[in-house]
C-alpha cells in the first residue's frame, strides 16, 4: 500500500491517464519525471554534501545526533523496563 492507495486505485489511475495522454505520451512523461526527480535527488546529495564540508570546516562535531539519539533509546528502554511488569495484557 503506497499512500493510503491500493491495487484498484492505482489501476483507475493508470487508466485516466492512457485515456487522457495516450498510450504514445506516456513514456515521454515517465522520462520527464525520472529526469526531474533525478534533478531533485541531485539538489539534495549538494545540499547535504555543502552541509557536511561546511560543518567539517567550521569544526563541528556530526556525531552530536548519533549521541543523542543513542541517550534517548537508552532513556525509553530504562522505561520499558520499569513499566513491563505494570503492562496490561490484552484479553
Amino acid at each position: 500500500m503506497f499512500l493510503f492507495i491500493g491495487g484498484p486505485e492505482v489501476f483507475i489511475i493508470l487508466l485516466i491517464v492512457v485515456m487522457f495522454f495516450g498510450a504514445d505520451k506516456i513514456p515521454e512523461i515517465a522520462r520527464g519525471l525520472a529526469k526531474g526527480m533525478n534533478q531533485v535527488k541531485n539538489a539534495t546529495n549538494d545540499i547535504k554534501r555543502e552541509i557536511n564540508n561546511t560543518a567539517t570546516k567550521s569544526g563541528v562535531d556530526l556525531n552530536v545526533t548519533k549521541d543523542i539519539k543513542k541517550a534517548v533509546d537508552d532513556v525509553k528502554e530504562n522505561i520499558d523496563d520499569m513499566t513491563g511488569p505494570i503492562r496490561r495484557t490484552k484479553l
